[in-house]
């Protein structure tokens, strides 16, 4: 089983978490466990975490943070309508 890791959420991903309800616990669950995980195109420091949520309709939550820093940054959180059926 995976530990949840440590991390602070900037405003950006506080104010997309709340506009797109998204829960805590779904990014927990991506960051400790992803399905996918990618690292960002234009920014090496950056990672993109994958996870289906089966609560909400199966949609892909994408987690966008920097696992440089301690705790990790999380920079912004959405559902990732690419995705959906992918993983």
């Amino acid at each position: 089983m995976s530990t949840k890791p440590d991390y602070i959420l900037t405003e950006h991903a506080r104010a997309r978490m709340l506009e797109r309800n998204i829960q805590q616990e779904w990014i927990e669950r991506t960051l400790s466990n992803p399905d996918l995980l990618e690292l960002d195109s234009e920014d090496y420091t950056k990672r993109h975490a994958f996870k289906t949520i089966p609560e909400y309709g199966d949609r892909v939550l994408r987690v966008i943070y920097n696992p440089n820093y301690n705790p990790w940054i999380i920079i912004s959180v959405y559902f990732d309508r690419k995705r959906k059926g992918t993983l």
